[in-house]
């Protein structure tokens, strides 16, 4: 088997065997990289560990404490919290579920009217699925594959989404244990890396933006890489209502 050199931010080089993942590349630098990075980002562009090279590249290896890192927790916190849904309210049809500035969010089709007790049945529900620690596997699909696989499964809006996709473009899927999503990427490598999350509320969501469309439920929350930012966005978001209510008041 050939090698291939990976160039670090720093200007060092590494031989690998080609073929080698991004999370056997990063434990070859050091085991405690290993376990921090959750991404990679590959001649400028972001990649899942899983993610294999089959020639030269220069890699940064993307950790938590860095927007990218946030970013990816957040990004995959959004399909734990749809994952929880599914497995808490099956007949939920989902549309989409980005990360944000302030967390994520999904947008949800479903006859039940979520309150702020489902958050925290949901929120429970999340955290034994972190617990259980399950990898995200990226597959890519052709389109007829694809759309099969969504219509068979009865969700609307996915089949929606991949019939606006460009004709040459790459349809992925993220599976998680027993939850897939349409998905472009990139995620963490499992479910485990999300260590600190709350869900915010509940609001009124036109499909799409528009208010010709059907009006969903969208679930916000967010999510930090520790805990202590955790409490201490929620402490500033408290104090900031607070505030709101001192002027209202007035």
């Amino acid at each position: 088997m050939s090698n291939i050199n990976v160039t670090l931010p720093d200007g060092s080089k590494k031989e690998v065997p080609a073929g080698s993942s991004l999370l056997e590349i990063a434990k070859g630098i050091a085991q405690g990289l290993g376990k921090k990075a959750l991404l990679a980002e590959v001649d400028g562009k972001n990649m899942d560990l899983s993610d294999t090279l089959d020639k030269d590249a220069e890699v940064k290896f993307i950790t938590p404490d860095m927007p990218e890192g946030l970013h990816a927790i957040r990004h995959t916190a959004s399909h734990v919290m749809a994952q929880a849904i599914q497995h808490l309210f099956p007949a939920t049809k989902f549309a989409i579920g980005p990360a944000i500035d302030t967390g994520f969010y999904y947008d949800l089709d479903s006859d039940h009217v979520f309150t702020p007790e489902d958050l925290k049945a949901i929120e429970k529900e999340m955290a034994k699925i972190v617990k259980a620690n399950i990898p995200l596997q990226r597959k890519e699909l052709s389109r007829a594959e694809a759309l099969k696989k969504f219509k068979a499964e009865k969700e609307p809006y996915k089949v929606e989404l991949i019939n606006d996709l460009p004709k040459d473009a790459v349809i992925s899927l993220y599976e998680q244990g027993d939850f897939t999503d349409l998905c472009a990427g990139p995620h963490c490598p499992s479910t485990g890396r999300v260590k600190a999350f709350k869900l915010m509320s509940i609001a009124g969501a036109y499909w799409r933006g528009n208010e010709k469309n059907k009006m969903l439920q969208r679930i916000y929350g967010t999510a930090f890489a520790t805990k202590e930012e955790l409490e201490a966005y929620i402490t500033m978001m408290e104090e900031a209502a607070k505030r709101d209510h001192r002027k209202l008041g007035k």
